[in-house]
């Protein structure tokens, strides 16, 4: 005979049995917030170490050089005469150690330490000047530095789900703000609001292996459904399948640099040159990832946990 050994015992655990689906649940929400941030760091890392980072078009300028020669700098010390010496280059190397940093806080930040968080939002702060760094090298065009919002906030968002909870208010409208600019930045370009990047005719020719007619009318349909994913968020109906085609085809975007520049004929195939860029997009992916776990229904879980007797 089979029977409840203690039913008070029971009582007593149900309130944890019914809580644990849901720690596991916030747990994967935090994991991609983790990841997102971890692998944007790494990515960009890489770029400050091994190739440089777009600083220059905000500081090979007259009017810094005039305040750095008043110090006693000339300007083959500000500029350089090859790669990896001047100024600016010196400066952005020693960037790369921050990022580096903020590569392992992004894994190792805890909501007790503030010391960890101010480390995250210092990289966060950076990640931003590049960005602006790239807008202003594109000639000040809008969506290069919107498309750049999942990047730019996903230590952010890392930072409110430790502090305040991967569920709270604050941090799911962040989200939002990220994956609509993410999207509707590349939206933007695709649809031709504003010239399309050479980059994106390139990938998609060499990937899909069709004429140009053909590339732009697919990019103009992919980018409609950037601003249709958009709008879906605010529709719960379909907000589920929004952010799921966004964790997709922003994972198919990010790899479309390594997959259309990779090569035998390169060395190392050309990872050097492209993985990176596929890593520090991860963000592009893993907030609509994180946005999908966070609204799908949960699934139910029959209470097999009973104590028993013979």
């Amino acid at each position: 005979m089979v029977c409840c050994g203690n039913p008070t015992l029971v009582m007593k655990d149900f309130p944890t049995i019914l809580k644990m689906p849901g720690e596991k649940q916030d747990q994967t929400l935090l994991l991609c917030l983790r990841l997102g941030a971890f692998l944007c760091f790494a990515g960009w890392a890489w770029v400050h170490f091994y190739w440089q980072a777009p600083y220059g078009v905000l500081l090979w300028q007259n009017n810094i050089f005039s305040l750095l020669e008043r110090i006693g700098f000339t300007w083959e010390e500000f500029v350089g005469t090859g790669a990896g010496d001047g100024w600016v280059q010196e400066w952005s190397g020693r960037v790369g150690w921050l990022f580096l940093a903020c590569t392992i806080l992004s894994l190792t930040a805890r909501n007790a330490s503030r010391f960890q968080m101010i480390g995250l939002l210092t990289g966060s702060l950076f990640l931003i000047i590049l960005s602006y760094a790239k807008f202003v090298k594109a000639q000040y065009q809008l969506p290069m530095f919107v498309e750049h919002g999942g990047q730019m906030l996903i230590p952010v968002l890392l930072v409110l789900a430790l502090f305040f909870g991967v569920r709270h208010p604050t941090t799911v409208c962040t989200a939002i703000i990220a994956f609509i600019m993410t999207f509707a930045g590349h939206g933007a370009y695709a649809v031709g609001f504003w010239p399309t990047p050479s980059t994106f005719y390139a990938m998609t020719s060499v990937i899909l292996n069709v004429e140009y007619q053909a590339t732009q009318i697919f990019l103009y349909i992919v980018g409609v459904m950037d601003f249709v994913i958009c709008l879906g968020l605010f529709l719960p109906p379909i907000r589920c399948a929004s952010v799921l085609y966004g964790a997709a085809w922003g994972f198919v975007t990010a790899l479309a640099r390594p997959v259309a520049g990779m090569s035998p004929s390169l060395n190392y195939w050309g990872a050097d040159q492209f993985l990176h860029e596929a890593i520090l997009r991860a963000s592009h992916f893993l907030i609509p990832l994180y946005l999908f776990f966070l609204w799908k229904k949960p699934s139910s879980t029959p209470f097999s946990e009973s104590t028993k007797e013979t």
